[in-house]
């Protein structure tokens, strides 16, 4: 998508903001002993109770409201009944409609108790990797500076991009060109032009990893379990800095 009136400005606005709201009401009630199926009702009552919709039920007819994964789990996990323990990352991905209008933010939480750190870390990095990429996405600058952003910063920490995963266009769905890689990819002309509406999002493992998907045909995972984290925003390209409709 692209913004051309600032009514459509105010649009993703409104619909960013509930999903920034979702997460932190998530993010608050992700506990040792939630399920991931109790968790996803927390963002879905809340958002439903504001009129929005879930952007992968729309779209993929997903099994779930949001995505939930844990550890090795990258995107796309499916809620059920898993049981969240202490030390878990959890990644809580939420794409929400309202009025026409899609907006697409994640954050990695990771719960207290032995075998936090790595996450912890890694929640740093991919956070940090994020920041590196809001400081080239501007228009006229080539999509892959923002993946040589994010690359960049990733390596820095010690740690890995899952290459199978991208960024992408977002706006009036989930899933919109272009194609926003977290790796530099020296072939891709691909432009930011002013307006444009993307989805960054840092996707990281503690070490190299391919991608499986599970049994569910949802679940998406590292090959060899590496854990993984997650960190997404929303955000309109300016000539200055972006606007970030999925911040808190």
């Amino acid at each position: 998508m692209t913004v051309r009136s600032p009514e459509e400005l105010e649009g993703l606005k409104r619909v960013g903001k509930l999903v920034a709201e979702a997460i932190q009401h998530m993010t608050e009630a992700a506990k040792p002993g939630v399920t991931t199926r109790e968790l996803d009702e927390v963002g879905a009552n809340f958002l439903r109770e504001h009129g929005a919709r879930s952007g992968p039920q729309i779209v993929y007819k997903f099994p779930g409201f949001n995505c939930i994964s844990v550890n090795d789990q990258i995107v796309h996990g499916v809620p059920n009944k898993r049981m969240l323990r202490p030390g878990d990352a959890v990644k809580l991905d939420v794409t929400a409609e309202l009025d026409g209008f899609y907006a697409d933010s994640a954050t990695t939480v990771v719960l207290d108790g032995e075998g936090g750190d790595e996450g912890r870390k890694m929640l740093e990095c991919a956070r940090s990797a994020f920041q590196q990429a809001m400081k080239v996405a501007k228009a006229d600058t080539r999509v892959n500076e923002i993946g040589r952003a994010i690359e960049r910063e990733v390596r820095r920490h010690g740690f890995s991009v899952v290459k199978d995963l991208t960024g992408h266009g977002v706006g009036r769905s989930i899933h919109e060109p272009p194609s926003v890689p977290n790796f530099y990819h020296p072939l891709n002309s691909d432009i930011l032009r002013e307006g444009m509406v993307i989805a960054v999002e840092p996707i990281i493992s503690a070490k190299p990893a391919r991608t499986v998907t599970g049994e569910d045909g949802w679940t998406i995972s590292t090959h060899n379990k590496a854990l993984a984290a997650h960190y997404e925003h929303t955000i309109v390209i300016t000539t200055g800095d972006p606007i970030i409709v999925t911040a808190a």
